[in-house]
Protein backbone atom coordinates (compact mmCIF):
# COMPACT_ATOMS: atom_id res chain seq x y z
CA UNK A 1 0.00 0.00 0.00
CA UNK A 2 1.40 3.29 -0.79
CA UNK A 3 -0.67 6.68 -0.03
CA UNK A 4 -2.09 9.26 -2.67
CA UNK A 5 0.02 12.50 -2.57
CA UNK A 6 -2.30 15.16 -4.46
CA UNK A 7 -1.44 18.25 -5.57
CA UNK A 8 -4.33 20.71 -5.45
CA UNK A 9 -4.41 23.93 -7.42
CA UNK A 10 -6.06 26.30 -4.78
CA UNK A 11 -7.29 29.42 -6.77
CA UNK A 12 -9.39 31.65 -4.94
CA UNK A 13 -7.55 31.57 -1.22
CA UNK A 14 -7.26 34.97 -0.44
CA UNK A 15 -10.85 35.59 -0.39
CA UNK A 16 -12.30 34.64 3.19
CA UNK A 17 -14.39 31.91 2.04
CA UNK A 18 -11.58 30.43 0.01
CA UNK A 19 -9.17 31.19 3.22
CA UNK A 20 -11.32 30.13 6.47
CA UNK A 21 -13.39 27.27 4.96
CA UNK A 22 -10.91 25.70 1.86
CA UNK A 23 -7.60 25.88 3.00
CA UNK A 24 -7.14 25.95 6.46
CA UNK A 25 -10.41 24.04 7.91
CA UNK A 26 -10.19 21.42 5.08
CA UNK A 27 -6.95 20.45 2.85
CA UNK A 28 -4.37 21.75 5.52
CA UNK A 29 -6.53 19.82 7.84
CA UNK A 30 -6.84 16.56 6.28
CA UNK A 31 -3.43 16.92 5.20
CA UNK A 32 -2.15 17.36 8.70
CA UNK A 33 -4.05 15.06 10.19
CA UNK A 34 -2.44 12.44 7.54
CA UNK A 35 -4.94 12.48 4.78
CA UNK A 36 -8.38 10.60 4.13
CA UNK A 37 -7.90 6.73 4.92
CA UNK A 38 -9.58 4.56 2.28
CA UNK A 39 -10.57 0.62 2.67
CA UNK A 40 -7.67 -0.63 1.86
CA UNK A 41 -5.70 1.28 4.53
CA UNK A 42 -3.74 3.60 2.44
CA UNK A 43 -4.30 7.66 2.26
CA UNK A 44 -5.38 10.60 0.16
CA UNK A 45 -3.00 13.49 1.32
CA UNK A 46 -3.60 16.75 -0.77
CA UNK A 47 -0.79 18.88 -0.68
CA UNK A 48 -1.74 22.49 -1.58
CA UNK A 49 -0.22 24.64 -4.54
CA UNK A 50 -1.75 28.65 -3.74
CA UNK A 51 -2.53 30.25 -6.82
CA UNK A 52 -4.10 33.86 -6.96
CA UNK A 53 -2.93 37.43 -8.18
CA UNK A 54 -1.52 39.10 -5.47
CA UNK A 55 2.05 37.64 -4.99
CA UNK A 56 2.15 39.61 -1.38
CA UNK A 57 -1.41 37.96 -0.03
CA UNK A 58 0.36 34.25 -1.15
CA UNK A 59 3.23 34.78 0.04
CA UNK A 60 2.31 35.94 3.37
CA UNK A 61 -0.40 32.82 3.88
CA UNK A 62 1.99 30.33 2.17
CA UNK A 63 4.48 31.92 5.51
CA UNK A 64 1.87 31.70 7.72
CA UNK A 65 1.17 27.81 7.05
CA UNK A 66 4.39 26.78 6.09
CA UNK A 67 3.08 25.83 2.00
CA UNK A 68 6.30 24.94 0.00
CA UNK A 69 4.61 26.48 -3.47
CA UNK A 70 2.21 29.44 -4.22
CA UNK A 71 2.00 31.23 -7.71
CA UNK A 72 0.38 33.99 -9.67
CA UNK A 73 0.99 32.07 -12.97
CA UNK A 74 -2.18 30.03 -13.27
CA UNK A 75 -0.63 28.14 -16.80
CA UNK A 76 2.32 27.20 -15.00
CA UNK A 77 0.73 24.89 -12.57
CA UNK A 78 -1.78 23.81 -15.35
CA UNK A 79 0.72 22.27 -17.08
CA UNK A 80 2.28 20.81 -13.98
CA UNK A 81 1.52 17.11 -13.93
CA UNK A 82 2.27 16.66 -10.35
CA UNK A 83 -0.70 19.34 -9.71
CA UNK A 84 -3.75 16.77 -10.97
CA UNK A 85 -6.59 18.79 -8.95
CA UNK A 86 -7.87 22.23 -9.61
CA UNK A 87 -10.04 24.43 -7.45
CA UNK A 88 -11.57 27.84 -7.64
CA UNK A 89 -13.05 29.82 -4.71
CA UNK A 90 -12.62 32.59 -7.45
CA UNK A 91 -14.90 35.53 -7.33
CA UNK A 92 -17.64 34.15 -10.13
CA UNK A 93 -16.94 36.12 -12.83
CA UNK A 94 -13.59 34.93 -13.18
CA UNK A 95 -14.28 31.38 -12.34
CA UNK A 96 -15.60 30.55 -15.90
CA UNK A 97 -12.38 30.93 -18.02
CA UNK A 98 -10.37 29.47 -15.47
CA UNK A 99 -12.13 25.92 -15.29
CA UNK A 100 -12.73 26.04 -18.37
CA UNK A 101 -8.29 25.76 -18.53
CA UNK A 102 -7.85 23.60 -15.76
CA UNK A 103 -10.57 21.38 -17.94
CA UNK A 104 -8.26 21.53 -21.11
CA UNK A 105 -5.10 20.97 -18.89
CA UNK A 106 -7.05 17.32 -17.92
CA UNK A 107 -7.54 18.19 -14.17
CA UNK A 108 -10.43 16.91 -12.02
CA UNK A 109 -12.34 19.91 -10.71
CA UNK A 110 -13.68 21.16 -7.78
CA UNK A 111 -14.99 24.74 -7.65
CA UNK A 112 -17.20 26.70 -5.44
CA UNK A 113 -20.85 27.89 -6.96
CA UNK A 114 -22.04 28.96 -8.56
CA UNK A 115 -19.92 27.32 -11.41
CA UNK A 116 -20.40 30.44 -14.23
CA UNK A 117 -22.29 32.85 -14.57
CA UNK A 118 -25.02 31.64 -17.15
CA UNK A 119 -26.94 28.39 -17.58
CA UNK A 120 -25.53 28.12 -20.70
CA UNK A 121 -22.10 28.46 -19.49
CA UNK A 122 -22.61 26.03 -16.92
CA UNK A 123 -23.64 23.38 -19.21
CA UNK A 124 -20.68 23.93 -21.57
CA UNK A 125 -18.57 23.23 -18.57
CA UNK A 126 -20.39 20.12 -17.39
CA UNK A 127 -19.92 18.87 -21.12
CA UNK A 128 -16.32 19.62 -21.47
CA UNK A 129 -15.68 17.71 -18.40
CA UNK A 130 -17.56 15.14 -19.20
CA UNK A 131 -15.72 14.81 -22.61
CA UNK A 132 -12.35 14.99 -20.76
CA UNK A 133 -13.33 12.53 -18.68
CA UNK A 134 -11.93 14.25 -15.37
CA UNK A 135 -13.54 13.92 -12.50
CA UNK A 136 -15.78 16.78 -11.23
CA UNK A 137 -17.37 18.26 -8.58
CA UNK A 138 -18.90 21.43 -6.76
CA UNK A 139 -18.90 22.42 -3.47
CA UNK A 140 -22.39 22.04 -1.37
CA UNK A 141 -21.67 22.45 1.70
CA UNK A 142 -24.68 22.61 3.90
CA UNK A 143 -25.99 19.28 2.37
CA UNK A 144 -22.67 18.23 5.40
CA UNK A 145 -24.09 20.56 8.23
CA UNK A 146 -25.24 19.28 11.22
CA UNK A 147 -28.65 20.37 11.02
CA UNK A 148 -29.10 19.13 7.78
CA UNK A 149 -27.41 15.79 8.32
CA UNK A 150 -30.32 15.07 11.36
CA UNK A 151 -32.73 16.27 8.84
CA UNK A 152 -31.82 13.69 6.43
CA UNK A 153 -31.55 11.19 9.36
CA UNK A 154 -35.42 11.70 10.10
CA UNK A 155 -36.47 11.49 6.31
CA UNK A 156 -34.30 8.47 6.27
CA UNK A 157 -36.56 7.08 9.25
CA UNK A 158 -39.68 7.84 7.80
CA UNK A 159 -40.84 10.56 10.90
CA UNK A 160 -42.66 13.22 8.54
CA UNK A 161 -44.87 10.83 6.95
CA UNK A 162 -45.82 12.43 4.13
CA UNK A 163 -44.08 16.02 3.86
CA UNK A 164 -46.25 19.02 2.93
CA UNK A 165 -44.18 22.17 2.95
CA UNK A 166 -40.57 23.63 3.77
CA UNK A 167 -40.35 27.28 4.83
CA UNK A 168 -37.08 28.60 4.95
CA UNK A 169 -35.88 32.03 6.47
CA UNK A 170 -32.06 32.94 5.81
CA UNK A 171 -30.56 36.37 6.01
CA UNK A 172 -29.15 39.00 8.20
CA UNK A 173 -28.74 42.99 7.91
CA UNK A 174 -25.49 43.52 5.51
CA UNK A 175 -24.23 47.24 7.39
CA UNK A 176 -24.33 49.78 4.34
CA UNK A 177 -20.40 50.37 4.30
CA UNK A 178 -20.68 54.27 5.88
CA UNK A 179 -20.64 54.10 9.10
CA UNK A 180 -19.93 50.77 9.76
CA UNK A 181 -17.96 48.50 7.43
CA UNK A 182 -19.80 45.69 5.01
CA UNK A 183 -19.27 41.97 5.87
CA UNK A 184 -19.33 41.49 2.27
CA UNK A 185 -17.73 42.78 -0.64
CA UNK A 186 -19.64 45.34 -2.48
CA UNK A 187 -19.39 43.54 -5.97
CA UNK A 188 -21.95 41.55 -4.29
CA UNK A 189 -24.14 44.45 -4.98
CA UNK A 190 -23.27 44.92 -8.27
CA UNK A 191 -25.22 42.95 -11.10
CA UNK A 192 -22.30 43.73 -13.46
CA UNK A 193 -19.96 41.99 -11.48
CA UNK A 194 -22.29 38.73 -10.82
CA UNK A 195 -23.74 39.99 -7.53
CA UNK A 196 -26.57 39.49 -6.18
CA UNK A 197 -28.53 37.36 -3.86
CA UNK A 198 -30.70 34.97 -6.20
CA UNK A 199 -27.36 34.02 -8.18
CA UNK A 200 -25.36 33.57 -5.04
CA UNK A 201 -28.36 31.80 -2.60
CA UNK A 202 -30.79 30.14 -5.12
CA UNK A 203 -28.08 27.68 -6.30
CA UNK A 204 -27.61 26.59 -2.41
CA UNK A 205 -31.88 25.84 -2.34
CA UNK A 206 -31.41 24.14 -5.36
CA UNK A 207 -29.27 21.06 -4.08
CA UNK A 208 -30.92 21.03 -0.55
CA UNK A 209 -34.56 20.95 -2.09
CA UNK A 210 -32.71 18.51 -4.80
CA UNK A 211 -30.91 15.76 -2.52
CA UNK A 212 -33.23 15.87 0.18
CA UNK A 213 -36.90 16.26 -0.89
CA UNK A 214 -36.86 15.53 -4.81
CA UNK A 215 -36.13 17.80 -7.79
CA UNK A 216 -37.54 21.06 -7.95
CA UNK A 217 -40.13 21.48 -10.91
CA UNK A 218 -41.32 25.41 -11.00
CA UNK A 219 -40.30 28.44 -9.54
CA UNK A 220 -42.22 31.78 -9.06
CA UNK A 221 -39.56 34.54 -7.27
CA UNK A 222 -40.01 38.17 -6.19
CA UNK A 223 -37.12 40.10 -6.05
CA UNK A 224 -35.65 43.71 -4.76
CA UNK A 225 -32.78 45.78 -3.96
CA UNK A 226 -34.14 47.04 -0.75
CA UNK A 227 -30.64 49.06 0.28
CA UNK A 228 -30.42 51.03 -3.43
CA UNK A 229 -26.83 52.92 -2.02
CA UNK A 230 -23.69 51.31 -0.07
CA UNK A 231 -20.29 52.02 0.48
CA UNK A 232 -17.34 49.94 -0.71
CA UNK A 233 -13.88 48.88 0.50
CA UNK A 234 -12.43 52.47 -0.33
CA UNK A 235 -15.57 54.21 1.46
CA UNK A 236 -16.48 55.22 -1.81
CA UNK A 237 -20.07 55.20 -2.30
CA UNK A 238 -21.85 53.38 -5.32
CA UNK A 239 -25.32 52.19 -7.03
CA UNK A 240 -26.69 48.89 -5.53
CA UNK A 241 -27.91 47.41 -9.13
CA UNK A 242 -28.53 43.56 -8.10
CA UNK A 243 -31.00 42.07 -5.89
CA UNK A 244 -30.33 41.70 -2.22
CA UNK A 245 -33.51 40.32 -1.14
CA UNK A 246 -35.51 37.35 -2.59
CA UNK A 247 -38.77 35.77 -2.12
CA UNK A 248 -39.43 32.24 -3.59
CA UNK A 249 -41.99 29.57 -3.87
CA UNK A 250 -40.94 26.14 -5.69
CA UNK A 251 -42.69 23.11 -6.39
CA UNK A 252 -40.55 20.32 -5.11
CA UNK A 253 -40.69 16.50 -5.62
CA UNK A 254 -44.09 15.01 -5.72
CA UNK A 255 -46.37 18.01 -4.76
CA UNK A 256 -44.51 19.64 -1.76
CA UNK A 257 -44.25 23.35 -1.32
CA UNK A 258 -41.62 25.26 -0.70
CA UNK A 259 -41.15 28.85 0.31
CA UNK A 260 -37.54 30.42 0.92
CA UNK A 261 -37.20 34.04 1.72
CA UNK A 262 -33.19 35.35 1.42
CA UNK A 263 -32.13 38.73 2.67
CA UNK A 264 -29.43 40.85 3.18
CA UNK A 265 -31.64 43.30 4.87
CA UNK A 266 -33.45 41.58 7.50
CA UNK A 267 -32.21 41.51 11.30
CA UNK A 268 -32.15 38.36 12.71
CA UNK A 269 -35.08 36.92 14.89
CA UNK A 270 -34.26 33.32 14.93
CA UNK A 271 -31.67 31.11 16.38
CA UNK A 272 -29.33 30.26 13.16
CA UNK A 273 -29.13 32.88 10.46
CA UNK A 274 -30.46 30.01 8.41
CA UNK A 275 -33.81 28.17 9.04
CA UNK A 276 -35.86 25.29 7.43
CA UNK A 277 -39.10 23.96 8.51
CA UNK A 278 -40.29 20.98 7.38
CA UNK A 279 -44.13 19.78 8.16
CA UNK A 280 -45.70 16.04 7.49
CA UNK A 281 -48.51 14.66 7.81
CA UNK A 282 -47.00 12.96 11.42
CA UNK A 283 -44.41 15.49 12.50
CA UNK A 284 -42.46 18.46 11.39
CA UNK A 285 -38.87 19.91 12.14
CA UNK A 286 -37.37 23.27 12.26
CA UNK A 287 -33.13 22.39 11.14
CA UNK A 288 -30.49 25.20 11.34
CA UNK A 289 -27.22 24.72 10.56
CA UNK A 290 -26.46 22.84 14.23
CA UNK A 291 -29.50 22.21 15.70
CA UNK A 292 -32.34 20.24 14.52
CA UNK A 293 -36.02 20.37 16.62
CA UNK A 294 -38.74 18.12 15.92
CA UNK A 295 -42.78 17.89 17.08
CA UNK A 296 -44.47 14.57 16.68
CA UNK A 297 -47.89 14.43 15.84
CA UNK A 298 -48.93 12.56 18.78
CA UNK A 299 -47.11 15.80 21.09
CA UNK A 300 -48.95 18.31 19.01
CA UNK A 301 -51.06 20.94 20.80
CA UNK A 302 -53.99 21.66 19.79
CA UNK A 303 -53.98 25.61 19.11
CA UNK A 304 -57.00 27.40 19.28
CA UNK A 305 -57.56 30.74 18.10
CA UNK A 306 -59.00 33.36 20.46
CA UNK A 307 -57.98 37.08 20.12
CA UNK A 308 -59.86 37.78 23.48
CA UNK A 309 -57.54 36.40 25.88
CA UNK A 310 -54.02 36.04 26.50
CA UNK A 311 -52.52 32.44 24.38
CA UNK A 312 -51.15 30.27 28.00
CA UNK A 313 -49.50 27.94 24.90
CA UNK A 314 -45.55 28.22 24.65
CA UNK A 315 -45.36 26.60 21.67
CA UNK A 316 -41.29 26.83 21.47
CA UNK A 317 -41.06 25.08 24.93
CA UNK A 318 -43.13 21.67 23.11
CA UNK A 319 -40.35 20.92 20.75
CA UNK A 320 -37.43 18.01 21.29
CA UNK A 321 -33.68 18.48 20.37
CA UNK A 322 -32.69 16.10 17.84
CA UNK A 323 -29.96 14.45 19.48
CA UNK A 324 -26.43 14.92 17.60
CA UNK A 325 -25.49 10.46 18.09
CA UNK A 326 -22.08 10.93 16.30
CA UNK A 327 -19.54 13.90 15.71
CA UNK A 328 -20.13 16.14 12.86
CA UNK A 329 -16.91 17.51 11.19
CA UNK A 330 -16.74 20.86 9.29
CA UNK A 331 -19.25 20.95 6.77
CA UNK A 332 -16.33 22.03 3.97
CA UNK A 333 -14.25 19.67 5.41
CA UNK A 334 -16.44 16.72 4.99
CA UNK A 335 -17.38 17.04 1.10
CA UNK A 336 -13.27 17.79 0.45
CA UNK A 337 -13.08 14.16 2.27
CA UNK A 338 -15.84 12.60 -0.08
CA UNK A 339 -14.45 14.50 -3.02
CA UNK A 340 -10.77 13.68 -2.77
CA UNK A 341 -12.18 9.75 -2.29
CA UNK A 342 -13.85 10.21 -5.93
CA UNK A 343 -10.62 11.02 -7.42
CA UNK A 344 -8.65 7.96 -6.45
CA UNK A 345 -11.58 5.72 -6.32
CA UNK A 346 -13.88 6.38 -8.64
CA UNK A 347 -16.34 6.32 -5.69
CA UNK A 348 -20.12 8.06 -6.76
CA UNK A 349 -20.24 11.77 -5.92
CA UNK A 350 -23.44 13.73 -6.56
CA UNK A 351 -22.62 17.25 -6.60
CA UNK A 352 -21.11 17.16 -9.96
CA UNK A 353 -20.78 20.37 -12.28
CA UNK A 354 -24.45 19.36 -13.99
CA UNK A 355 -25.35 19.16 -10.77
CA UNK A 356 -24.41 22.99 -9.96
CA UNK A 357 -25.69 23.59 -13.37
CA UNK A 358 -28.80 22.30 -11.93
CA UNK A 359 -28.53 25.37 -9.16
CA UNK A 360 -27.77 28.31 -11.93
CA UNK A 361 -31.08 26.83 -13.67
CA UNK A 362 -33.24 27.65 -10.49
CA UNK A 363 -31.51 30.62 -10.26
CA UNK A 364 -32.03 32.31 -13.70
CA UNK A 365 -35.54 31.01 -13.20
CA UNK A 366 -36.30 32.89 -10.33
CA UNK A 367 -34.80 36.02 -11.98
CA UNK A 368 -36.94 35.26 -14.79
CA UNK A 369 -39.85 35.09 -12.88
CA UNK A 370 -39.25 38.23 -11.08
CA UNK A 371 -39.20 40.39 -14.42
CA UNK A 372 -42.37 38.53 -15.76
CA UNK A 373 -44.23 37.78 -12.79
CA UNK A 374 -45.17 33.97 -13.84
CA UNK A 375 -44.19 30.54 -12.35
CA UNK A 376 -41.74 28.90 -14.58
CA UNK A 377 -41.14 25.52 -15.51
CA UNK A 378 -37.43 23.68 -15.01
CA UNK A 379 -37.14 21.26 -17.53
CA UNK A 380 -34.49 18.83 -17.62
CA UNK A 381 -30.71 19.81 -18.50
CA UNK A 382 -27.99 17.57 -19.56
CA UNK A 383 -24.75 18.30 -21.13
CA UNK A 384 -25.90 15.71 -24.42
Amino acid sequence: MSDHVLGVAMNGVTGRMGYRQHLTRSVLAIRDSGGVELPDGSRVIPEPVLVGRSERKLRAIADRHGIERWTTDLDSVLSDDNVPLYFDAQITHAREDAVRSAIAAGKHIYVEKPTAGTLDAALELAKLAEQAGVRNGVVQDKLFLPGLLKLRRLLDSGFFGKVLSIRGEFGYWVFEGDWQPAQRPSWNYRAEDGGGIVLDMFPHWHYVLEHLFGPVRTVTAKTATHVPRRWDEQNESYEATADDAAYGIFEVGEGIIAQINSSWSVRVNRDELVEFQVDGTHGSAVAGLRSCRIQHRATTPKAVWDPDAVDPVRYREDWKDVPDNGEFPNGFRAQWEDYLRHVVLGTPFHHDLLSGARGIQMAEAGLLSARTGRTVELGEVSTT
